[in-house]
């Protein structure tokens, strides 16, 4: 017990000096947790930053994303990637307007019962903004605590018993007086220090605790599938009239998927072409993207629109759709990404986004 007392200790000076200084770390407050912790799961810390601070100023509150159309939560999602997180995230801040009095429950076994909340969640947010003395066990805490027993995978326990072993080692070492700080640290170290390759096994906190002090047995990533995609991007100057005069805008032609579609339903992306193979005088721009375990190498061509219907696959609901408004609807993160860097969305967008519903509620 000595040996944990001194890891604790080490732990959480290491994590005082050395925490990131992240925006959702800022108060205590359980729905900035919420979020920041629904947005952090399979994404990136870079990528979650600047989306989190845009959400935020849009949503400050857990009324007024309750408020909001979920087209505009599903654009401000736009390029997180695994759009069911903002549809549950959304539903499950609804269910607490209409049940909870607005309130988010303050223990994990409460949180669990939202839609889109599981242990992981429920956990952090507990024990970050209330204090409940429940260990937080991600795939970063996971492979640290695994070095930490010299725990490795391909032996005789099955992955489930591995990860109960798992669970259990967590709850021992947790500090039941900084428990959130604790959890926090235990990420912050894998995600930081204990990396999945090459770990900073010199400069770790607690690598005197450590059974391994490197790398360790794993079970290898699956291997990322290619395919090969070709999108149009048609764009028009429309002329509608004024009060005044008549004036011109550009527009861009855009197709919403089907709601039955599993992957990104109800979501605007560009007409797929016909073809995949796109003519080299005829590309406009080619452009990689990666969607769960898959990367799509996508052609670009530009159409002009008495070509559309003859390129193109119509698989749903077509707009024209002028670029000021683009900007601010739930768009793929590939569409995203490819009118950025053809120029054809308004700068800094996102921020502007849903302002109806910030002014009602703050």
């Amino acid at each position: 017990m000595a040996d944990i007392s001194t890891l604790r200790k080490q732990l959480i000076s290491w994590y005082d000096e050395n925490q990131r200084d992240l925006p959702w770390r800022a108060d205590k407050d359980p729905y900035a947790i919420w979020v920041s912790e629904i947005m952090l799961q399979q994404t990136r810390v870079a990528v979650v930053v600047d989306r989190y601070q845009k959400f935020m100023h849009c949503f400050p509150t857990l009324a007024a994303l309750a408020q909001a159309h979920e087209q505009e939560v599903l654009a401000l999602w736009s390029g997180l990637g695994y759009y069911r997180r903002a549809r549950m995230l959304h539903k499950a801040a609804q269910f607490v307007m209409d049940n909870l009095s607005g309130v988010l429950p303050a223990s994990s076994a409460e949180l669990r019962k939202l839609p889109g909340i599981g242990s992981y969640t429920a956990a952090a947010i507990a024990s970050i903004a209330h204090g409940q003395a429940i260990a937080v066990v991600d795939g970063n805490v996971e492979r640290v605590l695994c070095r930490l027993a010299g725990w490795g995978e391909g032996g005789r326990t099955s992955a489930s018993a591995l990860r109960k072993k798992i669970e259990q080692h967590a709850a021992r070492l947790l500090d039941s007086h900084r428990p959130g700080d604790f959890n926090q640290a235990m990420m912050e170290l894998g995600a930081t220090v204990c990396l999945p390759r090459n770990p900073q096994c010199l400069v770790c906190p607690i690598s005197m605790h450590c059974e391994t002090r490197g790398e360790h047995k794993t079970t290898p990533r699956p291997r990322m599938l290619s395919r090969e995609v070709a999108h149009a991007l048609s764009v028009r100057t429309s002329t509608r009239p004024g009060k005044a005069r008549a004036t011109a805008s550009r527009e861009v032609l855009l197709e919403q998927r089907p709601s039955s579609q599993t992957v990104m339903p109800e979501m605007w992306e560009l007409p797929k072409l016909r073809n995949a193979e796109v003519p080299e005088e005829d590309l406009r721009m080619s452009v990689r993207h990666a969607i769960m375990q898959v990367n799509y190498y996508v052609r670009i061509r530009t159409v002009f629109e008495d070509d559309v219907d003859v390129l193109t696959l119509p698989a749903g609901q077509r707009r024209w759709v002028p670029l000021g408004e683009a900007a601010a609807m739930a768009l793929t993160g590939l569409t995203r990404k490819v009118l950025t860097r053809a120029h054809l969305l308004p700068s800094a967008p996102l921020d502007t986004i849903a302002p109806r519903t910030v002014r009602e509620l703050l």
